[in-house]
């Protein structure tokens, strides 16, 4: 560290940040949990009484659509709540599932082939569940940085899995990696985000050709995180059934998993709903590895009834009903639900401009030859300090966030920041404790 917390002023008392970490007793802050995180955070506030300015979560930073919501409140007059819901999805949810995909990534599914999930956290798990059984030891190709908790999901299964730092691996160049993993035919899933959490790019129509190719030549099976769909403001996705349109695998891939969330796109956040959507080719697929464990060899009804089934027994019948009414409003053009979250683009850049005058820099800051857009993430660093020892420095002036060394980045200074909790009228308070870390650091 670059100076003595105990003998320097800090907006956050040393002795409560002191107190907070001896509580939760985390091992390393640079592999913490973001829900560890979050719970000594919570702990500092309510020792020193100050508020932080909170990066670390990725939580909706806006209201969820009234629409949603009484559709909900609608579905559970009409006596929903005492019925079990439909394994695979009500009819209307299904229908729009298909319509969103089609009107914002000018992709054809079957409707037949979507389904609700208790979040897209589920649909990964029981992707992993399923795929990854589809040869004997099948593991996933992750490619980094990721969202944490799938790797965590993994392992919980019992399965093994790898990344790499694509950072280093854009273009054409994204071919040899993927071959140089995909060939060993050890991997049965690979699994990315796009736009990417935490750093943030989003693979041009190139790239994503380069992944549908490669994957077909080892026969795995191309899972594609769309927490974010459409949240790359360089470009107007806003308007259904018109270009431009959210880049995706789908285009070019047979084999393929949508993960839809409503969490940011909706902010829906604390219903827990998103959708999964299977190829209809690889949906028709028969495995007959999969029949000892689940029940069934072909893909379909293996994911249904021996993923969706005993994980969950369905999602939450109303909610149904609200990502339905939701759906159908944006696919009607009724709901510009993407010029809601542009929000998140216009805090991004402010909170950006003042780490960035005051100091730090931004570690993931190209997509290929252009610069990083502004969105939900942005990724940031101080000359000088590893991530965790800038992760606990910043703690004494009230500012939260995560360790890339937990998102599978190669990085290893810098941290990612979460814009959606932070409001406008926070950014006084936050330029103002930057300016306190520089001077201090500057001593």
């Amino acid at each position: 560290m670059k100076f003595d917390f105990q003998a320097s002023s800090t907006p956050i008392p040393s002795e409560n940040v002191i107190a907070a970490l001896q509580d939760a007793n985390i091992p390393d802050l640079e592999t913490a949990s973001i829900r560890r995180l979050s719970g000594l955070i919570n702990k500092i506030e309510s020792l020193s009484g100050e508020k932080f300015i909170r990066m670390e979560m990725g939580v909706p930073g806006i209201s969820a659509p009234k629409v949603g919501i009484q559709a909900e409140i609608e579905a559970l007059k009409s006596g929903v709540a005492s019925h079990y819901p439909p394994l695979t999805g009500i009819p209307s949810l299904k229908t729009e599932i298909a319509r969103f995909v089609k009107s914002f990534l000018n992709v054809d599914v079957n409707s037949e082939y979507c389904y609700p999930t208790v979040g897209s956290a589920q649909g990964a798990m029981a992707t992993f569940m399923v795929a990854n059984r589809i040869r004997p030891e099948g593991a996933t190709l992750f490619i980094d940085p990721g969202f944490p908790n799938q790797k965590a999901q993994v392992t919980a299964l019992g399965q093994s899995w790898d990344s790499f730092d694509v950072y280093n691996y854009r273009g054409e160049v994204l071919r040899n990696i993927l071959e140089e993993k995909l060939s060993t035919g050890q991997y049965t899933t690979l699994l990315y985000s796009n736009p990417n959490n935490p750093a943030w790019i989003c693979f041009n129509d190139n790239e994503l050709k380069i992944i549908a190719e490669v994957a077909e030549n080892y026969d795995v099976i191309i899972v594609e995180d769309l927490a974010y769909l459409g949240m790359d403001y360089r470009s107007d996705y806003s308007v259904p059934n018109q270009a431009p349109f959210q880049p995706t695998v789908a285009k070019y891939a047979k084999d393929y998993i949508l993960l839809i969330s409503s969490s940011k796109v909706f902010s829906y956040a604390g219903q827990r709903i998103g959708s999964l959507i299977i190829s209809e080719h690889l949906a028709q697929r028969e495995f007959v590895t999969l029949q000892p464990t689940l029940g069934y060899s072909r893909f379909e009804h293996a994911m249904v009834f021996g993923g969706f089934h005993p994980l969950s027994s369905g999602v939450t019948h109303s909610v149904q009903y609200g990502l339905a009414a939701m759906m159908k409003a944006v696919n009607d053009g009724e709901n510009p639900f993407l010029k809601d979250t542009q929000v998140y683009q216009k805090r991004a850049a402010e909170m950006k401009r003042l780490f960035t005058e005051h100091g730090f820099y931004i570690v993931y800051d190209k997509d290929i030859d252009k610069p990083i857009g502004d969105g939900f993430y942005f990724t940031f660093a101080y000359p000088g300090l590893s991530s965790g020892e800038l992760l606990e420095t910043l703690l004494y002036f009230g500012i939260s966030a995560i360790s890339l060394m937990n998102t599978g980045s190669e990085r290893n200074e810098g941290l990612r920041a979460c814009v959606s909790q932070v409001h406008e009228s926070q950014f006084p308070l936050l330029e103002e404790r930057i300016k306190a870390f520089s001077a201090l650091m500057g001593e």
